[in-house]
């Protein structure tokens, strides 16, 4: 297989000051990439501002030979994000990959967590990632070429104890990314999810010292850069961590029809069994895909034959 290059081409990548992002921006430059190192300089709650973490990035690409700049803007400010966007395009004339990597963290159970701390990782991760793709998208399905990521977690994919908030924006990355396919793809704009496990300052208390070498962000870029490479694919959920690349799907069990008396919640109940069974599961490929489904099932049971004609 050829090189993956990225000559020509620009990205940006947020919270890109450190961590996950930092690897990501020091992994496109190397191979080519002129780079937005988008950082806050926020703490990882969200609080505080400062520029240096992104310059210092900058700094670390143009000393090996690439280009960068840095930039400050917050995610979750519509105008900010617009503002860097046009300055990209000021500088280097185009924009072909984003990588939506800014997050923060306020992590208590439901119970314990004000609505505040709720919202405002919720502004973070999702509405951040609707702010830089959007302020994208026109210019991106005008050339028609895009590869935006977005990060989403196993805390939103699959749940973790104390990340109400943090678990459902992470899981709201999977619809945004199935619409952006079907409307992107056509275009030559793929949207994937990468779902990193990582040790960086956001997840460094919930490793042991043995276990921090194994999970550096240096071993999930390779992952991030394959999915905004020229032949990446789209509408997949990458999971990496330690080196290890695995491929998260959505899937719906076959299920059954119910008529009659069985139609009732006590026939639902009775057949949940083989409702749940993961035999003859298959993927979804849109929403009607569910529909159409449903109702040749339906039909099947009804004894309806939907290709006659009158």
């Amino acid at each position: 297989m050829s090189e993956v290059r990225f000559d020509g081409r620009v990205a940006i990548v947020t919270g890109a000051g450190a961590g996950l992002g930092r690897s990501h921006a020091l992994g496109l430059a190397a191979r080519g990439a002129k780079v937005i190192v988008n950082d806050l300089g926020a703490a990882t709650d969200g609080t505080g501002t400062g520029s240096e973490a992104a310059q210092t990035v900058v700094e670390e690409i143009r000393a090996a030979g690439g280009k960068a700049i840095a930039n400050g803007a917050n995610v979750a400010d519509p105008e900010q994000v617009q503002a860097m966007v046009d300055h990209a395009i000021a500088e280097y004339g185009h924009v072909d990959i984003l990588v939506n990597n800014a997050g923060i963290l306020r992590d208590k159970t439901f119970a314990k967590m004000t609505l505040d701390d709720f919202q405002k990782v919720v502004d973070v991760h999702l509405m951040g990632s609707v702010n830089c793709t959007h302020a994208l998208w026109r210019h991106m399905l005008e050339r028609e070429y895009g590869r935006i990521v977005l990060t989403t977690s196993s805390s939103g994919l699959y749940g973790n104890f104390g990340q109400s908030n943090y678990g459902a924006a992470k899981a709201s990355m999977l619809g945004l990314m199935n619409v952006l396919h079907h409307e992107g793809s056509r275009k030559n704009v793929r949207t994937n999810m990468l779902a990193p496990t990582a040790t960086t300052r956001m997840t460094e208390e919930l490793f042991p010292a043995e276990v921090k070498d194994l999970l550096k962000p240096e071993t999930i870029t390779p992952g991030l850069l394959a999915l905004v490479s020229e032949d990446g694919p789209s509408r997949m959920i990458l999971g990496a961590g330690g080196g290890c690349f695995a491929e998260t799907k959505i899937y719906e069990s076959r299920g059954v029809a119910l008529q009659g008396d069985d139609l009732s919640p006590e026939g639902v109940l009775a057949n949940m069994d083989t409702i749940r069974s993961a035999e003859g599961q298959t993927p979804m490929e849109g929403a009607f895909s569910q529909t159409e489904k449903y109702i040749a099932m339906a039909a099947e049971l009804r004894g309806i034959d939907l290709q006659k004609k009158d």
